[in-house]
């Protein structure tokens, strides 16, 4: 699913991460990969150059918080405008102290102890009657008692086809197959499952047309006689930009509380039908993903930002960087940030890492998620243990004043700590490295921390 727009994404990124320094110009470069990026997917123009507008002003403006690189922060923008692109209206940095981000979807939408009806509409062909089963499936899945009711009288064999779905996952549907009184159908059909004490009952209508004035009064009139608790929205995801004239159209007839887009599984528009269908103000609650009755996916824009930038959690990576700022002490932050850095802020760091589980910094540092093979975490694991043992074997003296450490002490240490004479100097290299890169980058950085360690 939107392998083109991962791709182009992915390599947008990879000139951050990758670069030396960042200036105005790789910033440029950035918001023109991404320009082309979405572009391609379908997005609107204007949306598009909204997006990387914005991106530029605040990677050029910001600065990033504390315990983030710069780098990262630039990632962390770019994750936040793409996920307000897709309706996501909370704040990725800020949320940091939230225990999770209001990205929940359709279940805060259905009240216990009622009966909570959803009417689900959409235009002709949108697939809106495999949808209601799926959506059934889904509500089942997660503990609401549902009922369908079928209330599309223009499609022959919309009933039968109905009913055939849910009768896999037992689920009743009710229905009158020789009615074409569509509104009264659901007045029954609400009706007949009221005394069942019901979660949720799903409400199938005729595929409508923007321009089909009739079905659009009828659906009108169905809104008023049922009083749905939520308007569900079907769109293809194959039209992309329509997407947004349309859910406008039936938004104006009766209030749109939520979209699900259907067959993203293979279109190069999806893209599009996804940022205007969120431009509307109506959320993206779901989206399709296949044509099995649980290919139905709950809609998160910044998971789903997440999984296209190949990223591991943002929120994740800030706790930990959170976390770090908070366990480091004044006078070593002072020496950090100074670049006085000694032998014994090294080790402190090395510790905190081990606190924090040394593969889950790598997973949840962005550009960095998926890309260290196991073999070298595994390595890169076994160097920070052989350098604890080698700082456990150092006087207060040689971990104040690592120059101090002449050869007999370095064969000493080289005892003490049971590790070669080699790895007592490379490590000495790396932290002389790391202290010199502190001072030259005034800040403590995930990335640096990361490079105190020999790692990039």
């Amino acid at each position: 699913m939107f392998d083109n727009l991962r791709d182009g994404l992915r390599s947008a990124l990879k000139k951050i991460v990758g670069a030396s320094d960042i200036n105005e110009e790789l910033i440029d470069s950035l918001c023109k990969d991404v320009q082309r990026a979405l572009l391609q997917s379908d997005v609107n123009v204007r949306l598009v150059l909204t997006i990387t507008k914005n991106l530029k002003e605040r990677a050029m403006k910001e600065q990033p918080p504390k315990g983030l690189s710069r780098k990262d922060h630039i990632v962390t923008i770019l994750y936040g405008e793409l996920a307000k692109m897709l309706g996501y209206s909370g704040e990725v940095i800020t949320t940091i102290d939230k225990t999770r981000e209001d990205d929940t979807g359709a279940t805060e939408f259905f009240k216990p102890g009622r009966q909570n009806v959803v009417l689900m509409l959409g235009i002709q062909g949108s697939g809106k009657t495999t949808v209601t089963a799926k959506l059934a499936r889904w509500l089942t899945k997660h503990g609401y008692r549902t009922g369908v009711v079928g209330a599309d009288t223009w499609r022959p064999g919309a009933l039968t086809q109905l009913k055939m779905n849910c009768s896999k996952i037992n689920v009743e549907v009710y229905g009158e197959e020789d009615s074409k009184d569509a509104v009264g159908i659901a007045k029954h059909g609400l009706e007949h499952f009221k005394p069942q004490n019901l979660d949720v009952v799903i409400i199938d209508t005729a595929g409508r047309h923007k321009e089909e004035a009739g079905l659009l009064q009828e659906m009108s009139e169905m809104y008023k006689a049922a009083t749905p608790d939520l308007v569900l929205l079907v769109i293809d995801g194959t039209i992309g930009q329509q997407a947004f004239s349309q859910a406008q159209a039936f938004h104006q007839a009766a209030p749109v509380g939520g979209i699900i887009i259907t067959k993203l599984d293979g279109t190069a528009k999806g893209g599009g039908a996804l940022a205007a269908s969120a431009a509307t103000g109506a959320k993206v609650m779901f989206i399709g993903t296949g044509e099995r009755i649980d290919d139905l996916e709950q809609f998160s824009p910044t998971r789903f930002v997440g999984r296209l930038l190949g990223m591991g959690d943002i929120k994740a990576l800030l706790e930990m960087a959170r976390g770090l700022e908070v366990q480091a002490d004044e006078n070593q932050a002072k020496r950090l940030l100074s670049g006085k850095m000694t032998i014994e802020d090294f080790y402190a760091q090395m510790e905190q890492v081990s606190k924090l589980g040394f593969r889950n910094v790598i997973d949840n540092l962005p550009g960095l998620s998926g890309m260290v093979k196991e073999d070298q975490l595994d390595a890169m694991q076994e160097r920070m243990e052989k350098w604890r043992y080698i700082i456990q074997s150092m006087t207060n003296e040689e971990k104040k004043d690592p120059d101090a450490i002449n050869e007999s002490r370095r064969k000493r240490i080289a005892r003490g700590s049971g590790m070669p004479e080699g790895e007592i100097k490379h490590m000495i290299q790396q932290y002389n490295n790391s202290k010199a890169m502190m001072k030259q980058s005034k800040g403590r950085q995930m990335q640096g921390l990361l490079r105190r360690f020999g790692i990039g």
